[in-house]
């Protein structure tokens, strides 16, 4: 009876130990899966060319001042870039107008009934644009900003250089298609736009 007693001892103890072991095995699976899960949805793999690239999820904060400037700069790279072209020229102030608000469709308004686009049709020339520098405020909601930029007026036999500055504040929408970034600008008003100079072309 002693020996019967012992040995049920001994396999109670040992199969308690055998629970005990398996329960912190599966807690301890259990929380690495979890971990692992968590690590996975902060890890985005974006396909380019052909190849899988990995992206990092963050916080909208962690980027604003970087997503601001890009949102500034593709609205003057779609506004500002203009072609003899009536078709180019809806096709991009469209896209520029969905990140503003009627403050850059007024001065739109305002440039075509003085027949701006008109001239630049019947006149073949080309604008483009680029931005030396962009500034945001991004201590204070709606964040400020202000836009440095030169502009390159290409006619037949010129090509006038002027400079360029703007300035307005951007606002938090909704993302889209027609506006990734999830920014409006507002209160877009034109300080600065002067000639700089004359180069004759070859």
């Amino acid at each position: 009876m002693k020996n019967i007693d012992t040995a049920f001892r001994y396999v109670r103890g040992f199969t308690m130990l055998v629970i005990t072991g398996c329960i912190i095995i599966c807690c301890y699976t259990l929380y690495k899966s979890f971990e692992s899960v968590a690590l996975m949805q902060d890890k985005v793999y974006i396909l380019a060319n052909g190849k899988a690239l990995e992206a990092y999820a963050s916080d909208r904060k962690d980027n604003v001042a970087v997503e601001a400037r890009d949102h500034v700069k593709t609205f003057h790279k779609f506004f500002f870039t203009l072609d003899p072209d009536d078709k180019v020229i809806k096709t991009n102030v469209t896209k520029a107008l969905y990140l503003a608000d009627d403050s850059a469709k007024r001065i739109y308004d305002d440039l075509k009934e003085n027949g701006f686009y008109s001239g630049i049709i019947s006149g073949n020339i080309s604008q483009t644009i680029q931005i030396d520098s962009i500034t945001i405020d991004i201590k204070e909601y709606p964040y400020r900003f202000q836009c440095y930029a030169n502009q390159n007026i290409i006619r037949t036999t010129s090509i006038l250089k002027r400079s360029l500055i703007t300035q307005g504040s951007l606002r938090n929408v909704s993302r889209s298609d027609n506006n990734p970034h999830g920014f409006l600008i507002e209160r877009w008003e034109t300080i600065e736009n002067r000639d700089l100079g004359v180069e004759n072309r070859k």
